[in-house]
C-alpha cells in the first residue's frame, strides 16, 4: 500500500498547484505593465506607460519595466547586463531597451531584454476602429469583450456598444434559409446547428465551437442581445419603415401644410390689424377736421 500523506506534503502540493494555476492565468490586456497608465511629471497628463511623454516629450524620473513591472533593480535575480554590486539603480540607470512595439522601457535585466520583445502583447495592437497604433495615440490599448479586438481608449465604449450588431437583415443562417443558432462576433454572421459545423473537424467537448470562417468562438444567438443591420433614409428615420409611405408621407405632408396655413393665417391676421388701425387713423383725422370747422364757425 502507497504510504499516507502527512499534513505538510498535502499543504506542499496544494501550494504548488496553486502556484502553477497562477502562472498559466491568462492575463487581461489592461494588466500587463506595457500598458499601465502612466500620469506625466511635467505636464500632469494621463496616458499609456512610455518612455517618452506623448504630449511633452519628458523623460520621467522612474521609468517602469514593460516586461516586469520593476521602478528598482535589487540585484535579486542577477542577470543584470550592466553590474552594478552593492547599489540599487533606479531611473536612468535601471533601463535597457526601448521596445518598438510598445514604446516603454525595458530594464536591463537578461530575462527581460531578451524575452518581451518576443511576447509583447501590443505588437498588433491597431485599433479595428480608427486604425491608429500605440505610436499615433498617447491613450492605453483595450480588447473589446465580445470580437477580441484591438481598441483605443478614445473608441473603447462606442465599440462595444455596438458591437453585437450583425452584417445581414435577418437572423438566418448564411447557408441556407434557416434560423441561425451561433453567431461570430467577428464575422457578424449568423450559423445554424448544420453549417457551423465542419466535416473532418474535431471539436473539443464542453467548449464554443470555433467559427468555419475566421475560427474564432461563435456564441448562441439567443443568449446575447444581437440586432441586426437596417438602412433608413431621409423620412423614414423619423416616421417608420419605408413599406409604410402613405401612412408616413401623409402626416408629414399635413404638418408641413398646416404649417403653412398657420403662417397664412398669421398674415391674415396682422393685415386685419393694419387695416382696423388705418380705419382708426382715419376716424381720429376726420373728427379733428369736424372740430376744426366748429371752433372756425362759432368764432365767425
Amino acid at each position: 500500500m502507497p504510504k499516507k500523506k502527512t499534513g505538510q506534503r498535502k499543504k506542499a502540493e496544494k501550494q504548488k498547484q496553486r502556484q502553477k494555476e497562477i502562472r498559466n492565468k491568462e492575463i487581461l490586456l489592461p494588466e500587463y505593465p506595457c500598458n499601465a497608465p502612466m500620469e506625466c511629471e511635467k505636464c500632469q497628463r494621463k496616458q499609456k506607460s512610455r518612455a517618452f511623454c506623448y504630449f511633452c516629450q519628458s523623460l520621467q524620473r522612474l521609468p517602469i519595466c514593460a516586461q516586469c513591472g520593476k521602478v528598482k533593480c535589487m540585484l535579486k535575480t542577477g542577470d543584470c547586463v550592466v553590474r552594478h554590486p552593492g547599489i540599487f539603480t533606479t531611473g536612468m540607470g535601471m533601463v535597457g531597451a526601448i521596445c518598438d512595439f510598445c514604446e516603454a522601457w525595458i530594464c536591463h535585466g537578461r530575462k527581460c531584454l531578451q524575452s518581451h520583445a518576443c511576447v509583447c502583447p501590443l505588437q498588433n495592437a491597431v485599433c479595428i476602429e480608427c486604425e491608429r497604433g500605440v505610436w499615433d495615440h498617447g491613450g492605453r490599448i483595450f480588447k473589446c469583450s465580445y470580437c477580441n479586438g484591438f481598441l483605443c481608449e478614445d473608441d473603447q465604449f462606442e465599440h462595444q456598444a455596438s458591437c453585437q450588431t450583425l452584417e445581414s437583415e435577418n437572423y438566418k443562417c448564411q447557408s441556407c434559409n434557416r434560423l441561425g443558432q451561433y453567431s461570430c462576433l467577428r464575422c457578424k454572421t449568423c450559423y445554424c446547428d448544420d453549417h457551423v459545423k465542419r466535416k473532418g473537424f474535431k471539436y473539443e467537448k464542453n467548449k464554443a465551437i470555433p467559427c468555419p470562417k475566421c475560427n474564432y468562438e461563435t456564441s448562441v444567438t439567443k443568449e446575447l442581445s444581437m440586432s441586426v443591420r437596417s438602412h433608413r433614409f431621409g423620412r423614414q428615420a423619423q416616421f417608420g419603415d419605408a413599406s409604410d409611405d402613405d401612412e408616413d408621407n401623409a402626416p408629414y405632408y399635413n404638418s408641413y401644410v398646416t404649417y403653412g396655413n398657420d403662417t397664412d393665417d398669421d398674415e391674415d391676421e396682422t393685415d386685419d390689424s393694419e387695416s382696423e388701425s388705418e380705419e382708426e387713423e382715419d376716424e381720429a383725422e376726420q373728427g379733428l377736421s369736424e372740430t376744426k370747422t366748429n371752433t372756425a364757425s362759432t368764432s365767425s
